[in-house]
């Protein structure tokens, strides 16, 4: 019996020994767990989405979530992370406006082709999707109280000498949706911009300005675009008559001062002189429907590169002469 017991102490391991056994063990199996869970593996997975989207005269998220299931090709630890979660928190997915079929009632359609494009937002980039079980997405987007209005930019220009704007200044969107209770609303007629000072200016202009924000109000867009068009000038003047037009026959007017200096700015290089075929003319029909006999004058229409048009008097006093 004592020699079987020390055949067995021979064979038995130490404390030492048998802790990096242990180890070596974990070790092994815990990096034969992270080589398999690298692997890619198919399955089913499910996703609930909240759907994002600007449309007029509704809410900017979906008030109900959609279960997108899915076969999906991935990493193991991604399919388990998935497949283990009991309630998975709501992915919210940007949606574009034209992928979104309108089924009444303030139902919106994600169908078809149009949910590959956002495979990535849903799944995750890593993620390949091999077949959609959900074969239709619908998301109901509830009509709040809005009102279309105008945004108004506040800009401060400052040109270089010889130097203007060729068209005005340009918004795009000219004007928002805003949404909220129905007597904010009516206090609301426009929409302004963060103010933006331009210095010096000598070429055409873009970018982006926000938006200023509306207490208690949302905006259909945080911001706009704008585009202004810049263009060198140079000056040219000229003493012109001023004519009458459509006047009966057996009815003449008077003009006071018979003559205007007339100013135009051209954009350089001037393709030919505007001036040759500039007419400044009273009509008739103004001075008839006048009480004063104040009429201001009319000009043809301006050539092509004419920037501006000042006329030095604004206005022209006019007297009937039947004599």
């Amino acid at each position: 019996m004592a020699r079987r017991t020390g055949r067995f102490r021979r064979f038995s391991l130490g404390g030492r020994d048998g802790i990096v056994l242990v180890l070596s063990l974990l070790l092994s199996s815990l990096v034969w767990l992270l080589t398999n869970l690298s692997n890619s593996y198919a399955g089913l997975v499910s996703v609930p989405v909240i759907a994002e989207c600007s449309i007029d005269g509704h809410s900017a998220q979906s008030s109900n979530r959609a279960l997108v299931t899915a076969r999906c090709r991935t990493s193991g630890f991604s399919l388990l992370r998935s497949q283990s979660r009991k309630e998975r928190q709501p992915v919210r997915v940007r949606i574009d406006r034209g992928d979104l079929h309108y089924a009444g009632h303030d139902e919106y359609l994600l169908t078809g082709s149009a949910k590959n494009s956002y495979v990535g937002r849903i799944f995750g980039e890593e993620t390949v999707v091999e077949a959609f079980v959900t074969d239709t997405l619908s998301f109901i987007f509830p009509s709040e109280n809005h009102k279309r209005v105008p945004v108004e930019p506040l800009i401060q220009l400052n040109y270089r000498s010889q130097y203007m704007n060729a068209a005005p200044l340009k918004l795009r969107p000219d004007s928002v949706t805003v949404y909220g209770e129905a007597a904010r609303l009516e206090q609301v007629d426009h929409v302004s911009t963060q103010r933006l000072n331009l210095w010096d200016i000598h070429e055409s202009q873009h970018g982006t300005l926000r938006l200023s924000k509306v207490k208690g109000l949302r905006l259909s867009t945080e911001d706009v675009n704008y585009e202004l068009e810049v263009s060198r000038y140079v000056e040219l003047s000229t003493q012109v008559g001023v004519e009458v037009w459509n006047a009966p026959a057996g009815h003449h007017l008077q003009v006071f001062p018979p003559t205007a200096r007339v100013v135009l700015r051209c954009a350089f290089p001037i393709g030919s002189d505007p001036l040759s075929r500039f007419k400044l003319y009273i009509d008739w029909r103004d001075f008839n429907a006048s009480l004063s006999g104040r009429c201001v004058p009319h000009t043809l229409r301006l050539p092509a590169g004419v920037l501006d048009c000042r006329i030095e008097p604004e206005v022209f006093d006019c007297i009937e002469d039947n004599g």
